[in-house]
């Protein structure tokens, strides 16, 4: 069994917003980069068109997704009016805390599905000292 935590939202981009969602999103992955150094990945990707946004967070646990919740949380008020969320997946076993903060983060955003995978089977051979810094945007 895998404690791990992975996390993917997506969005639809508000027309209109793609230059200040960009700017926003530089200061939240920053934010959360000084504040969470338990995260072992958090990236975001936008679509070819700009018109959706896909969040994707990778957690040792559900402790830290709730930790990114807590937070990152009040920061994403400062996307109400810049995209709608259309969906939220986790995948593995998440808290009732986290269940209940993706859930309000959906109300919040645009009131997408909060859908949860339970872990069925698998590894992972994540190393993060070797990775590049991959900043973009």
């Amino acid at each position: 069994m895998s404690d791990m935590i992975l996390y993917v939202d997506s969005s639809h981009v508000r027309d209109g917003a793609l230059e200040e969602l960009k700017a926003a999103i530089r200061e939240l992955v920053d934010f959360v980069e000084a504040n969470e150094p338990q995260l072992i990945a958090y990236n975001v990707y936008l679509s070819e068109d700009g018109r959706t946004m896909t969040v994707a967070s990778l957690h040792p646990d559900s402790a830290s997704l709730e930790y990114h919740m807590t937070v990152a949380g009040p920061l994403f008020h400062r996307f109400v009016d810049l995209v709608t969320l259309s969906s939220i997946r986790i995948y593995g076993e998440p808290s009732d805390n986290v269940r209940r903060q993706s859930h309000e983060k959906a109300r919040l955003l645009g009131r997408g599905a909060v859908t949860v995978e339970p872990f069925l089977a698998g590894f992972s051979r994540v190393t993060t000292s070797a990775q590049p810094d991959a900043r973009s945007v």
